[in-house]
């Protein structure tokens, strides 16, 4: 298991922040970026792609974790995100319970103004959002 070292953290958030800026977000959407870190010390990084349908969109921290899962990775040390909103960006319902099946032990959460604040994923787990039934 690789430790996220501050200068760990610092290149995940960067990585994200320039996965960010290729996001798709024609409907409206949130321009996001992630990281992952896999096991073995490999990063990926992922894009937020928006749909006018909400269930094809697909999460930048999704799109990071499938290019690992593609190149054969399945374990994961942790996960940098950052969004353009105000403040710390959080998974949706879909995305955490995906982050919770591949185990990912650690988020990295970054905004704008570079702030960084590192979470387990069961501390981010009062704060992630909520389906409505």
């Amino acid at each position: 298991m690789t430790e996220i070292t501050e200068d760990i953290a610092d290149t995940m958030v960067r990585i994200a922040m320039d996965a960010m800026r290729n996001s798709y977000i024609d409907h409206d959407g949130i321009a996001a970026g992630a990281c992952v870190l896999s096991a073995d010390g490999t990063l990926y990084n992922g894009c937020r792609i928006d749909h006018p349908i909400p269930f094809l969109s697909v999460s930048a921290e999704m799109a990071a974790m499938v290019r690992a899962i593609v190149d054969g990775k399945r374990e994961f040390d942790g996960l940098a995100i950052i969004a353009d909103i105000d403040g710390f960006y959080v998974p949706d319902e879909n995305t955490y319970e995906f982050l919770v099946e591949m185990q990912v032990p650690e988020i990295i959460f970054a905004d704008l103004d570079g702030n960084v604040k590192i979470m387990s994923l069961s501390e981010v787990e009062p704060y992630r959002p909520r389906r409505r039934d």
